[in-house]
């Protein structure tokens, strides 16, 4: 599990003033959006129009949800994977606590939330995360639009109706001297996801068993994820990383994540304009939904999450010994 802190990883920053579309500006950071995306299966986007404000304000508040009491913590709950509270447990970390807020860019939604875990409800809780949530998801957004382009796609190529799932997760410092698990080594299952962090701690698989921790990101600093069903959208042109949270030292570390869970009925399917004969059709068309559950069933147990989705989808599905 060698950790290589020789290469170099992507880091973009989005300027106001090249993100007018088909100026020569926008053009390069289309390029390389794409580049980093069908290299390392992520990067990390400087996006200041987010301020670093609202990040510790939202930070500060999740210290204050984890010290909410474990029955309240236990109504966070979903069918859903991700969805719900997760305690420290040997099947993630003991390390970790997760807490999850469905459809986070509507108001309604974070403030039901915030009364389940404080009966007299938090409205600085539910404006905070409701307005950093509202701006990652805008975020992902011009991503995407980023991608469609450097494709020359039409924008509706990667249309869909979804809703934000905002997880914000807490990672106990590990005993004094240790390096320990936060999270195991996965791909992820939604479209994308984007992470900010309060400390480093995120690591990718750059090679087979070749890991690099992200470290000095800027207070400004979000990772986009390329999830399985990105990848198959692009005909696998683009990297679904594989990426885990490994801890140490003497700090607690919390982060934010927002993916993209679309729409019950959503169809993942490549355009057209990705597949020729260069680029063979590499997975059949599927339901978002159905994959998404099929992640965490009895089958998939014995399947490498970074199988899943070839296991599930390939027009030529893998043999496994």
């Amino acid at each position: 599990m060698a950790i290589d802190a020789e290469i170099e990883f992507p880091t973009i920053e989005l300027r106001s003033s090249d993100l007018k579309r088909g100026t020569k500006g926008w053009n390069r950071l289309c390029k390389r959006v794409r580049e980093a995306c069908e290299t390392f299966g992520c990067f990390d986007v400087v996006y200041k129009k987010i301020s670093t404000k609202i990040r510790e304000d939202a930070f500060e508040l999740q210290k204050e949800l984890v010290k909410v009491p474990v029955e309240r913590k236990q109504k966070n709950t979903s069918p859903l994977p991700c969805h719900g509270w997760v305690g420290p447990c040997e099947q993630v970390s003991m390390l970790y606590e997760g807490f999850g807020v469905a459809d986070a860019s509507n108001y309604d939604s974070v403030n039901n939330f915030a009364q389940l875990m404080w009966p007299n409800g938090q409205p600085r809780f539910t404006d905070t995360i409701h307005t950093l949530a509202t701006q990652m998801e805008e975020l992902n957004k011009l991503i995407w639009l980023m991608l469609t382009d450097s494709y020359g796609l039409q924008e509706d190529s990667l249309k869909m109706n979804y809703k934000t799932l905002v997880r914000m997760m807490k990672y106990l410092a590990p005993p004094p001297g240790e390096y320990e698990r936060g999270f195991f080594a996965h791909t992820d299952k939604p479209i994308s996801t984007l992470i900010c962090e309060d400390k480093s701690g995120l690591e990718i698989e750059v090679n087979n068993d070749q890991w690099i921790k992200l470290t000095n990101l800027s207070p400004s600093s979000f990772v986009f994820i390329v999830g399985d069903p990105l990848k198959a959208w692009s005909n696998g042109r683009l990297k679904s990383v594989n990426h885990r949270v490994m801890m140490s030292g003497d700090k607690d570390r919390y982060s934010i994540a927002a993916f993209v869970i679309p729409n019950e009925g959503t169809i993942i399917k490549a355009p057209k304009e990705l597949i020729d004969e260069k680029h063979p059709q590499l997975f059949k068309e599927f339901d978002f939904m159905d994959f998404f559950l099929y992640a965490i069933s009895d089958p998939a147990k014995h399947i490498d999450s970074g199988e899943l989705l070839h296991a599930y989808a390939s027009v030529s599905p893998l043999v496994f010994n």
